[in-house]
């Protein structure tokens, strides 16, 4: 989480040297001695942290790399996040083709899912700069349009205007 902070504020020299640190206490931890609340929280976990951080100091690459490794399958919410941020890092890549395609996988995992973060991170998404309206953005609000949260973003969208 201070990771996640300091990535917020733009300190990535601080981030990275956080990120760094809590992979080491990933690896020297004894699962025997961690409390209940905490057990979720692996490899898969820390790789999206870690991805989350580098899509807000905008390190596409490095968001990439950490948003593909976070996938576990066994946490649909969780996996939903990590598929969204991927989906941002594309678009911060100047990827929107690619961005799209992976932003539908994370629809495709929303239907199991209802949150307001959920919406939030789509909300986010479809506000993206570079979203521009390109043949296969225009295709990807067609199929877009189909999934539950991606309807929850227009209500937010039209409240704040």
């Amino acid at each position: 989480m201070e990771a996640r902070a300091l990535a917020r504020t733009g300190d990535r020299r601080a981030c990275e040297a956080a990120l760094t640190e809590a992979a080491r206490a990933l690896d020297s931890r004894n699962n025997d001695d961690e409390p209940e609340w905490i057990t979720y929280f692996d490899e898969a976990e820390l790789a999206a942290e870690a991805a989350h951080c580098f899509r807000d100091v905008r390190s596409a690459r490095q968001a990439v790399a950490h948003a593909e490794n976070a996938m576990s399958g066994s946490h649909v919410r969780s996996d939903f996040f990590a598929t969204m941020v991927l989906a941002d890092a594309h678009l911060h890549a100047d990827d929107p083709e690619e961005a799209c395609r992976v932003a539908l996988d994370a629809l495709d995992l929303g239907e199991q899912l209802k949150s307001a973060r959920c919406v939030a991170y789509l909300t986010e998404f479809r506000r993206h700069r570079t979203f521009q309206a390109s043949p296969t953005v225009r295709e990807f609000h067609e199929q877009a349009r189909e999934h539950r949260l991606w309807a929850a973003t227009a209500t937010v969208i039209m409240q704040s205007r």
